[in-house]
């Protein structure tokens, strides 16, 4: 069977000092999915996308890219990747299109439509005489990525793009990159702390924290998870617990640290938990239908892992 993996990390190290910003870290990203890195400041995701890129090496570890594993062949590989890690030196007196058309012939791309083209994919091609200076922030967040997608890479790696974007801002680059996706079959690495956006285009996930992978999952194994549950409130919990064993059959449900008891089970309903409490004269205080968002469900991770 053909090997899907485009990019595949094993035991991957990196130490800065004293401190480990990636502790034996294994990554696979398959051809075609949007991989959604999920961490907080120092979890160790851009150092991961720094050496994928070949910024920086793993101390130990091995990453192979478009399978080759040899540093030669993967230097040649990376060609094939365009990347959006830190804001590009870009001129702020030259226009958009200069500066684009500078970077290309320092990267020795071929083809002088190449910037009209990166240019026009993100939507800047009228604002190309516009010097980089006078674009919007917006317009500077497309830019960079005009310049990731010069040489049509086959993978994207993009380190936080929406950040400090507003809300029209991250429609804009979340509906580009889909296209990109789905229209170009363009394999996309991202992370991003707006965790809530993630959810619109991952098609996978991967939980670093302090330099570990908590999980490596997909979208569809994760949603399964996040999925809808009760939440109630009652005056006496351990008694409700018992209750929804003994007399529901309930077995998936978790009393969390405030108290309240999350009851996962699909086939209670809130009906069955206040007749219940009222059946055994034990007060509910609050009852709510909820859902497990991707942020909640990270931070559970992290709970579990410290």
């Amino acid at each position: 069977m053909k090997d899907t993996r485009i990019v595949k990390g094993v035991k991957l190290v990196k130490q800065y000092g004293a401190t480990r910003a990636l502790n034996a870290v294994d990554i696979d990203v398959k051809a075609g999915e949007i991989y959604g890195l999920v961490g907080n400041n120092g979890a160790g995701k851009t150092t991961f996308l720094k050496i994928l890129t070949g910024q920086t090496m793993a101390d130990a570890g091995e990453v192979s890219l478009f399978g080759y594993t040899g540093e030669s062949e993967k230097n040649r590989a990376r060609k094939r990747i365009g990347a959006l890690i830190e804001s590009p030196g870009f001129y702020h007196k030259m226009t958009a299109e200069q500066n684009l058309e500078y970077y290309r012939i320092q990267r020795g791309i071929p083809g002088k439509d190449m910037v009209p083209r990166a240019l026009e994919e993100v939507g800047l091609l009228e604002q190309r005489k516009k010097k980089f200076d006078k674009l919007s922030f917006g317009m500077k967040q497309r830019l960079g990525l005009a310049l990731a997608l010069m040489g049509d890479p086959e993978l994207l790696v993009l380190d936080e793009p929406i950040n400090g974007l507003d809300p029209a801002g991250i429609i804009e680059i979340r509906n580009l990159l889909l296209r990109l996706n789905q229209e170009k079959n363009i394999t996309i690495v991202i992370s991003s702390h707006v965790l809530a956006e993630l959810e619109h285009i991952a098609t996978c996930y991967g939980f670093l924290h302090h330099g570990r992978l908590l999980e490596q999952i997909s979208a569809e194994d994760l949603k399964a998870k996040c999925r809808s549950y009760l939440e109630v409130q009652v005056s006496d919990r351990e008694r409700y617990t018992a209750l929804l064993e003994s007399k529901l059959h309930c077995r998936d449900y978790r009393v969390m640290p405030d108290g309240a008891i999350q009851i996962l089970d699909e086939s209670i309903f809130a009906e069955d938990c206040g007749r219940l409490a009222a059946q055994h004269e034990i007060a509910i205080t609050s009852l709510a239908e909820k859902k497990i968002e991707l942020e909640n469900y990270y931070m559970r991770l992290v709970e579990e892992a410290n």
